[in-house]
């Protein structure tokens, strides 16, 4: 399943939010040298057993690949 993402760096926490078709993550981590993009990807297969960055490596906005069977 594809996903939209908007990502906040530098927060207090971990934390996922849904705002109508977006999923809002804030990360602990700065957006340098890929630190935010890898706490994602390890946060999130850690709660949905898989995450990939399809698009927006580079970007607060991403496209999200998650699997199907664990999220509904």
């Amino acid at each position: 399943m594809l996903v939209e993402a908007k990502v906040h760096t530098n927060s207090k926490k971990f934390k996922l939010e849904i705002d109508g078709n977006t999923l809002i993550i804030h990360t602990k981590s700065p957006p340098e040298n890929n630190k935010a993009n890898s706490e994602i990807v390890k946060e999130l297969t850690r709660r949905y057993g898989s995450c990939k960055i399809v698009r927006g490596k580079t970007s607060k906005k991403k496209l999200l690949e998650l699997p199907v069977d664990k999220i509904i």
